[in-house]
């Protein structure tokens, strides 16, 4: 059972003015680093999805592919990657969106076997909303249903939550 008091806080460092002046960078590498936290948050991601019916498990490039492939290992079930551009072999679906800092696309392997699979989407982060509502859209051009969306960190005053359109499951957030 996982420990639901784990503070998470402690490993999430803050980078101001990165990328980009005016940012502030939550790093989530403190906690990719202790053993411990990387176990809490694999629990806490198992815990707080276990009564969605998960089939796989969908990362997003790049810190979501530590999260996504752990969970999926711990569930039984498998894992695939959204990736940027130029990342990726074969035919692909292509998907551009707004960050709060510039724009970016995504693509996914168009032959992966996602189509009628509950696919779960996990990224590291959730501010905007944008990289989420992308990796969604390919995954449901693909035929797949996307029950929930989970992040290690949401930024809430940036209200990504209210245009994910799925339940977003969080192990911590802040203002």
């Amino acid at each position: 059972m996982p420990d639901t008091d784990f503070d998470f806080d402690h490993y999430i460092a803050a980078f101001p003015d990165f990328p980009k002046t005016g940012i502030l960078f939550r790093d989530v590498s403190p906690l990719l680093a202790s053993p411990e936290a990387m176990k809490a948050a694999i629990e806490g991601f198992a815990s707080k999805l276990a009564a969605i019916e998960i089939d796989m498990i969908a990362g997003v490039e790049s810190r979501g592919f530590l999260f996504s492939t752990l969970l999926a290992a711990r569930l039984g079930i498998g894992s695939l990657m959204v990736r940027k551009p130029g990342k990726l072999p074969g035919k692909l679906r292509r998907q551009s969106y707004a960050l709060e800092y510039g724009e970016a696309t995504l693509v996914m392997q168009q032959d992966a076997p996602i189509a009628g699979k509950s696919v779960l989407l996990i990224d590291d982060l959730l501010a905007t909303g944008g990289t989420l509502v992308a990796a969604r859209t390919l995954l449901e051009q693909g035929g797949a249903v996307v029950p929930a969306c989970a992040v290690v960190i949401e930024l809430m005053a940036l209200k990504g939550r209210d245009i994910v359109g799925v339940p977003v499951v969080a192990l911590t957030s802040y203002d």
